[in-house]
């Protein structure tokens, strides 16, 4: 994908201040600790530290707890992803560089006070703690660090990019916060004035580093990007469709209410098609009567109405057909419109479709304990991402989109990971331990988010990751790997070269593994949440897909000529897109 104008990253060199900032702090540490302690005002800390307790009130000790918890580690590492995620999926045009910014901020500062703690032993202040004391040296603050780094952030971030008078007053409470737990940990004897200082340094100067790599000469306001991303070659495209032929539509009742059907009525219309054959789903029937009515409809065209799970309802009955499918996104995560650059309005989805060609892409056939065979378009999952579908709220869903996935994620962050066996084309079962398993057909996620950089609708083979993060330290480890990819994107390798059947590697400091092939089968030594294309279904031990090439024809705009050197447009096949396209 072309990058946007603006988007570019200033340059890595700031980032070799790095070293320099923790050894500064490392120093700052040892005078601290050292020849400076005697000295006024380090000499009068003890004295303010027993001030501070025995003047503690309820009052005092309620608020001062409340600020002490907005910089936990719990309360960081889960404010950091929700605020990442959205800045990645809920604008017009994603912020990924905002994103990547405030992420590795949080991260940063917190490997650069682990750095100066390893060097640094100072104890806590001898006055009664109102928190457990981590095993780490009272210098520096790490709580008071990490909220500078998060809140900081958020209001660096507020005022470059909203617009109004408010977003200076939004930014001035968020700036308020650090100071706040910094007098909440003196207050609740955790804390040295020194300690909060040198928190407070460490996370100021984090900030100004990440800022000038990522943020520094950037525009105001973001740049769409291309409609057009980086192309790979389609398969030969059919004819397009027959101009009055029987038509079926698919229609999810909710996702796709009857002022929108109206609307989807019309575009077939002006197409041709006068009296398509309306199915209504159900939570019972996810494709409605589609399987009884197709041996007697014979229709030319199937137009599905929904989300994911519609979608790998009709899919799992039109596969091997030859029986044409359009997508007229209308669910929560839509992600397999978005990984064939449909546009994100379902009316103007349905336009460009019928206006396309026909293309075939794969599906696979997906089988396990306690569930029958049956197909997905997209992706199945194992594990952490299981659970946050399964335990998302219906009426969050409903009135956040798929930004509901994000709270339920939060509720499974301190989930056990499970010992499995995956065995890769029939090889040898290989031992792992993992938080989350998943297989796809497509690789990337809302707002870009490439999770399976390498996965192609048309490979003819699935991709696998294991994803298993240790920690605060595993999951901003990951997370900043992940988004580090929203800024340099590459073309796919062509099919079936990017890994071999029984290669695997490694990425994120083995918090990620990857895996290629065309069957997967993966054991879990306990019972795990499972689920296909968005629908969580039964928990259970085993999931085992095989990928069926083409056995899906899908309808597709047309992709644009491409121009000659001299500027003159010159006809190109059509091409399916590597990556999702922003939604419109």
């Amino acid at each position: 994908m072309k990058r946007s104008r603006g988007s570019s990253v200033r340059g890595a060199w700031p980032l070799l201040l790095l070293p320099a900032q923790a050894a500064l702090m490392v120093g700052l540490g040892g005078l601290v600790t050292g020849p400076a302690a005697r000295h006024w005002p380090l000499s009068e800390e003890e004295s303010a530290a027993r001030a501070l307790a025995e003047h503690r009130s309820e009052t005092g000790t309620q608020v001062t707890e409340l600020f002490s918890l907005l910089a936990s580690t719990q309360v960081v590492v889960g404010v950091t992803l929700v605020c990442v995620v959205a800045l990645l999926v809920l604008p017009r045009v994603p912020l990924r560089t905002e994103a990547l910014f405030l992420g590795t901020a949080v991260a940063v500062q917190s490997a650069v006070f682990l750095v100066v703690t390893s060097f640094v032993d100072r104890p806590r202040p001898a006055v009664p703690h109102l928190d457990v004391a981590p095993p780490t040296s009272s210098f520096p603050s790490g709580h008071v660090g990490a909220s500078l780094a998060l809140y900081g952030g958020l209001a660096v971030i507020a005022v470059l990019r909203l617009r109004g008078p408010g977003r200076y007053a939004l930014a001035s409470f968020l700036l308020l916060l650090p100071p706040a737990v910094a007098l909440s940990r003196m207050y609740r004897g955790m804390h040295y004035p020194s300690d909060v200082a040198g928190g407070l340094l460490n996370g100021t100067a984090t900030l100004l580093i990440m800022g000038f790599a990522l943020l520094y000469g950037r525009r105001s306001t973001p740049e769409p990007d291309s409609a057009e991303p980086d192309s790979a070659e389609r398969p030969a495209p059919a004819s397009a469709p027959q101009t009055g032929g029987r038509v079926v539509v698919v229609r999810h009742p909710h996702g796709c209410p009857d002022e929108l059907a109206d609307t989807i009525g019309a575009v077939l219309r002006s197409h041709g098609h006068r009296n398509p054959r309306w199915i209504l789903t159900s939570a019972e029937r996810a494709c409605g009567t589609l399987a009884e009515e197709l041996p007697a409809v014979r229709p030319t065209l199937v137009v599905v109405c929904g989300g994911d799970g519609t979608l790998r309802a009709c899919a799992d009955i039109l596969a091997g057909t030859g029986i044409p499918l359009a997508v007229v996104p209308c669910g929560t995560g839509n992600l397999l419109a978005r990984n064939l650059g449909l546009p994100m309005d379902p009316a103007r989805a349905l336009e460009e479709s019928l206006a396309g060609d026909s293309f075939g892409i794969d599906v696979a056939r997906v089988r396990g304990d306690g569930l029958s065979p049956t197909r997905f378009t997209v992706m199945a999952g194992a594990g952490f991402d299981a659970a946050m579908v399964r335990d998302a709220s219906p009426r969050l869903k409903s009135r956040m989109g798929w930004a509901a996935y994000v709270l339920s994620a939060l509720r499974h962050l301190n989930d056990d990971g499970v010992r499995l066996t995956i065995r890769i084309d029939g090889g040898r079962p290989r031992r792992r331990r993992a938080r989350m398993v998943v297989i796809g057909n497509v690789g990337t996620l809302q707002g870009g988010l490439p999770l399976l950089p390498t996965a192609r609708p048309d490979s003819g083979r699935l991709e696998v990751v294991l994803f298993d993060p240790r920690g605060a330290t595993g999951w901003f480890t990951a997370a900043g790997h992940l988004a580090s990819r929203l800024l340099h994107r590459r073309a796919p390798a062509p099919a079936g070269t990017a890994l071999g059947a029984q290669a695997g590697r490694s990425e994120a400091g083995g918090v990620l593994e990857y895996f290629s092939a065309t069957r997967i089968d993966v054991r879990c030594a306990a019972p795990q949440p499972r689920e296909l294309d968005g629908d969580a279904v039964r928990d259970g031990f085993r999931l085992t897909a095989e990928i069926e090439p083409g056995a899906l024809r899908v309808y597709l705009p047309r992709a644009p000529a491409a121009p000659h050197e001299g500027g003159a447009p010159a006809d190109r096949a059509a091409h399916l897109p590597a990556a999702p396209v922003p939604p419109s």
